[in-house]
């Protein structure tokens, strides 16, 4: 469900912004000032729609048409071929999508709604609010380098522009650039496509160039964080399995989950799905410590069928279960405190681990937990190991981490954090952006770059420009189709669900 409040705070301020902007258009005493003063800032107000344009870019945008011709004419008509390219491949695209969209609506799979490439993206429901000026800051730089790539092409192909512009609807971005539709038609439908094809041209550039600077980061960012040491902590969820006095805190270098190197976020994220299929590992205690003082009732059955010795919830102790090396077919359990015990132990799966690697008689004993349950010794020195007791994907809920580890201690932990989430979002928004004005669609640049498409190869074949017309109306049609029908069921998927 979209959130409420976030929806009155929207609903409130639109209301309020247009509710001023109709008292100052129906005074008689203001009006004028008001519309003169509108225009004079480029400003134009709809209900949940505004929008300020301008021309103080016009001569960026001239000097960049001129920079090296031989260079653009072949950056240009690489986003020709690319523009074509992706008008297929977002139809297949959104295509796969729908399909996935239905499949998940039929078997109620929570997982193959993050498989699917393209979501519908919902501020509050699907996109964290503390991520929201990530979402608008990458949303606002796809589309204003998307219409920078129009206004170049434009220029180039002698089209003049008459000004840039930058709009919010809703509460979503964007950017505009307005071409003289006279210039645009009386060019060629090749020179057209070259034009059309340069936004989604300049998103796909954008994106690959923040792939790009993600997988250098590291690189960039060498002088000031080092990389492999660990998985730096950068946030603690409140109240969750990772807080507490004998938790992990922020700045916490985590450096081993049990017998599992971490040597970064990806290792931290590996070795707890390890964890979680593979049965409960053991530690190698000595034999003394297996006391019959430390039992503090007799083993019993859980509803699961594992087995239970401490009958009095103690937070310090857990049962433990272990074969003595003289009768290898009984198990026996004991109820022991747990930090006592596994401390700077070895792990194991057998007595013969222990004998192997200790010179004292050690016996190997095993947590005796519920099935999916595991017992997890986070390294994180210098403090002691925090232990856990729980299901090992709450853990990885819990915290925030991060590869980078400062090398000075004035530096940021969220520096590189923000760097990371920030090149995420633009590679995210910036493809989709590519994909949607791909679509032969109604509104969008798919329209003029189908129609140009349309001109420049079926002139010979189709001769008469009301039958190319026709055929274009129609596959735009089904193109609008696709994209709707993916917006509806990915919006229905999102809030009503």
């Amino acid at each position: 469900m979209i959130p409420v409040p976030l929806l009155v705070c929207v609903m409130g301020v639109w209301c309020a912004v247009y509710l001023a902007d109709t008292l100052l258009r129906s005074s008689v005493t203001h009006r004028i000032s008001y519309e003169s003063w509108l225009a004079s800032r480029g400003l134009m107000l709809s209900p949940f729609h505004l929008r300020w344009q301008t021309t103080m870019f016009n001569r960026l945008f001239a000097y960049c048409a001129r920079i090296n011709p031989r260079a653009q004419y072949l950056w240009f008509n690489s986003g020709l071929v690319f523009g074509v390219v992706a008008m297929v491949g977002s139809v297949v695209l959104l295509t796969q999508t729908l399909q996935q969209t239905l499949a998940q609506m039929t078997t109620d799979n929570p997982r193959m709604g993050s498989q699917q490439a393209l979501q519908v993206v919902v501020p509050g429901v699907n996109l964290p609010t503390s991520q929201l000026a990530y979402f608008f800051i990458a949303l606002l730089l796809s589309g204003v380098i998307h219409e920078l790539g129009h206004a170049v092409a434009a220029l180039r192909e002698q089209v003049r522009v008459n000004g840039f512009g930058i709009f919010v609807f809703v509460v979503y971005p964007g950017a505009f650039v307005d071409l003289f539709t006279t210039h645009l038609n009386i060019i060629s439908p090749t020179q057209q496509l070259r034009i059309f094809c340069a936004g989604v041209w300049h998103n796909f550039v954008l994106c690959v160039a923040a792939l790009a600077f993600l997988f250098l980061l590291p690189l960039f960012l060498f002088p000031m964080y080092s990389t492999g040491g660990g998985a730096l902590v950068t946030e603690v969820v409140q109240g969750s399995a990772a807080d507490g006095p004998r938790g992990l805190s922020v700045g916490d270098i985590v450096t081993g989950l049990e017998d599992c190197p971490v040597r970064g976020v990806d290792d931290w994220s590996s070795c707890l799905s390890r964890i979680s299929l593979t049965p409960q590992t053991g530690y190698c205690v000595p034999s003394t410590s297996l006391q019959p003082s430390w039992a503090h009732g007799r083993a019993f059955k859980r509803l699961d069928g594992t087995m239970d010795c401490c009958s009095n919830n103690s937070l310090t102790d857990l049962c433990f279960s272990y074969m003595k090396p003289q009768e290898k077919n009984s198990r026996e359990y004991a109820c022991m405190p747990v930090r006592k015990m596994v401390t700077g132990t070895r792990v194991c799966r057998t007595n013969g681990d222990c004998a192997t690697h200790s010179h004292a008689a050690s016996i190997c004993v095993t947590p005796s937990l519920e099935n999916q349950t595991r017992f997890i010794r986070v390294t994180h020195p210098p403090n002691t190991h925090m232990l856990f007791v729980g299901y090992p994907p709450h853990l990885q809920y819990a915290v925030s981490l991060t590869n980078f580890l400062p090398r000075f201690g004035f530096l940021h932990l969220d520096l590189p954090v923000f760097l990371e989430t920030f090149c995420k979002y633009v590679v995210s928004l910036s493809g989709a952006l590519a994909v949607v004005n791909s679509v032969p669609c109604f509104a969008l640049d798919g329209q003029w770059m189908l129609n140009a498409l349309l001109e420049a190869t079926l002139v010979t074949v189709v001769t008469d420009r009301q039958k190319r017309e026709l055929i274009g109306f129609f596959m735009l049609l089904a193109g609008s189709a696709l994209l709707a029908a993916n917006v509806a069921l990915g919006l229905w998927m999102v809030t009503a669900r």
